[in-house]
């Protein structure tokens, strides 16, 4: 393995300062070249706390056993690849989890998607970009300082942001981070359009890229776990060539 597949930049110029705790972060990957390179950048960043598993297994059985903030796991893994991983992890727990996927290849990111990952980041990856990815997901998941006045309620759906909790005809409905994003920023904006690279800036901290499914993605599964408006509608509505419309009944 060329360990230039695997550019490490070192002077990034840039140290998190919003998040005192160290983010714990585990990677699931076969790779044990790349997974020691990124300890290594963890490192030199500061303010993190680094795990590796090596096998589908062993990563799902660390994830379920700690509490990380950040789960980064490979695809392609022999005995259990990324999706089974996903799909246990999924069963138990709503750490957010980003995979990294061939570059190129849009089925592995729409199947990790629609499972129920929050982002994905191509392989051969910059490790800066996938830095970035994490800090994304730690600025959206962990707000410095929870705001009670970012509840929001919307017909028959009530958010509270702090906790990132969502309720259904006072039901609790469970959601991943990504699609709490997806939905706050849609009831934000009830009866408006909102596009799609808003959504994802808000939901995944990254711009949408050309043939991005991210965001489509979450928006089907908010679908089915919140099912229709009382009247049968669908509440969240698909504006072609724009984005999403929060339907809001009369």
């Amino acid at each position: 393995m060329e360990v230039s597949n695997f550019p490490v930049v070192r002077d990034i110029g840039f140290k998190d300062r919003t998040m005192p705790e160290p983010v714990r972060v585990l990677m699931i990957d076969d790779d044990q070249e790349l997974t020691s390179l990124f300890g290594e950048f963890l490192d030199t960043e500061g303010g993190f706390e680094f795990t590796s598993q090596h096998d589908g297994s062993d990563g799902v059985a660390a994830a379920l056993a700690d509490n990380f903030d950040v789960i980064v796991c490979d695809v392609t893994m022999p005995t259990m690849n990324g999706f089974d991983v996903l799909r246990a992890i999924r069963q138990v727990k709503n750490t957010p989890v980003i995979m990294l996927t061939a570059r190129g290849d849009d089925l592995d990111r729409i199947l990790g998607l629609e499972i129920g990952a929050d982002d994905y980041v191509p392989k051969p990856c910059n490790l800066r970009e996938l830095v970035a990815r994490i800090r994304a997901i730690m600025r959206r998941t962990q707000p410095e300082t929870p705001q009670p006045d970012g509840n929001r309620t919307v017909g028959d759906i009530r958010i509270e942001s702090g906790s990132q909790s969502v309720f259904c005809n006072s039901e609790y409905v469970n959601v991943t981070g990504a699609e709490f994003g997806v939905l706050e920023i849609l009831l934000e904006h009830a009866g408006e359009v909102v596009d799609k690279d808003a959504i994802a800036r808000h939901a995944l901290g990254r711009r949408i890229m050309p043939y991005d499914r991210s965001v489509d993605a979450h928006v089907g599964h908010l679908r089915k776990k919140l099912g229709p408006l009382s009247n049968g509608m669908q509440r969240i509505k698909t504006v072609r060539g724009r984005g999403y419309l929060y339907v809001v009944q009369s």
